[in-house]
């Protein structure tokens, strides 16, 4: 395969950006927001965004709540929230 005939369809590449941060909620509040800021591209599936510490990468936490709305897309509101799960911040 040449490197200009690109990957075959059925291929998926998972991107990680390694971020420092000082705290598993910290670290899930910025998943969060840079999950959110490229949610407008098809390519990024935000709702499976989580976290894990550098020592045990194995365990991973979700940055995203895991309920589905009748639609059957996921809330995208933190894991534990109050009220109803939404797409979009509360205002």
């Amino acid at each position: 395969m040449s490197r200009d005939a690109g990957p075959p369809p059925d291929h998926r590449y998972l991107v990680q950006l390694p971020v420092t941060a000082a705290d598993l909620d910290v670290a899930a509040r910025v998943a969060r927001v840079v999950a959110r800021s490229l949610g407008f591209h098809h390519l990024v599936e935000c709702d499976d965004a989580t976290v894990a510490a550098v020592e045990d990468p194995a365990v991973r936490h979700a940055a995203f709540c895991p309920r589905r709305l009748p639609n059957g897309r996921r809330c995208l509101l933190r894991p534990g929230h109050d009220g109803p799960c939404a797409r979009r911040l509360p205002r």
